[in-house]
């Protein structure tokens, strides 16, 4: 387990009160040992597992977690995903931040999941973006790609992306790109934020390496798909921008033949995946 997501669930345990549980305190034994399983209420993918067994061990090296079903895997409603064994009072003060995880991180993966089936046999990739918790970037990009998602920039050091700002800041779209170059490693690719049909062809007369089609109508982007794919066939083109997850519209997108879809929605706005623990 990568060090920094163990101090993310000693500190999510630290925030949940477990280390001082007054109600399992005060209501369960010391001495009582349990078992119990973490059952899947719902269809979907699972992300987190392996997290949420952290949880248990971190708060208890006493515990033994079991996993019977692995990060990725697609599971029915109903569904055994882990069993669990240890001192009572410790799964019982460990769940809550164990679940939470293991919710949230699998609903993100099953939207993903969602929107990948969506537009399959199109050619085009759902991408992330930066809209992730605090703290929770790399579970939460993670939990993505085992929905059948890639990852778009992890943090503002590891791509150029020139948005409408930034244009505006710099004095426009060519100033910008030339800018970039100036400064970027050569191995760094540049990508433009266009809103217009205007702006498309200035950040091609810029020699952009990607052009993000940002909140066009479907009509718009096919035309900006056509006229870059005439002009330089090897520039990317992302499309993102209100986009959602709606599979018609997502469709209808990928359809138009652009390489990438960004959606924040899979991760800023994915359903808490239904999860419960119960004791045998």
């Amino acid at each position: 387990m990568n060090s920094a997501f163990t101090d993310i669930i000693k500190r999510t345990l630290e925030e949940d009160g477990a280390y001082c549980d007054v109600t399992t305190l005060s209501t369960v034994p010391g001495t009582q040992q349990a078992q119990a399983a973490i059952i899947a209420r719902r269809a979907g993918v699972i992300a987190g597992l392996e997290v949420a067994a952290q949880a248990f061990t971190l708060f208890d090296a006493r515990i033994t977690v079991t996993l019977l079903v692995q990060d990725g895997a697609t599971v029915k409603p109903d569904e055994r995903l882990a069993t669990i064994s240890g001192p009572a009072r410790s799964i019982l003060s460990a769940e809550r931040t164990a679940l939470n995880f293991l919710g949230h991180l699998s609903g993100i993966a099953t939207l993903t999941a969602h929107c990948v089936s969506a537009i399959e046999g199109t050619g085009a990739h759902i991408l992330d973006t930066r809209k992730t918790m605090p703290g929770l970037r790399m579970l939460e990009k993670q939990a993505v790609r085992l929905g059948g998602g890639q990852n778009h920039r992890f943090g503002l050091d590891d791509g150029i992306l020139i948005k409408d700002n930034h244009i505006k800041a710099a004095g426009g779209i060519t100033q910008a790109v030339e800018a970039a170059r100036r400064m970027a490693p050569h191995l760094f690719k540049v990508e433009v934020e266009c809103e217009t049909l205007e702006q498309v062809q200035e950040a091609l007369e810029a020699r952009a390496d990607v052009i993000m089609l940002d909140n066009m109508s479907v009509e718009v982007m096919q035309a900006a798909v056509t006229s870059i794919r005439e002009q330089n066939p090897q520039v990317l083109i992302e499309a993102s921008g209100s986009i959602g997850t709606d599979e018609k519209r997502l469709k209808a997108v990928a359809s138009t033949g652009v390489d990438f879809i960004s959606l924040g929605a899979i991760t800023h706005s994915a359903p808490q995946f239904d999860i419960s623990l119960e004791f045998a």
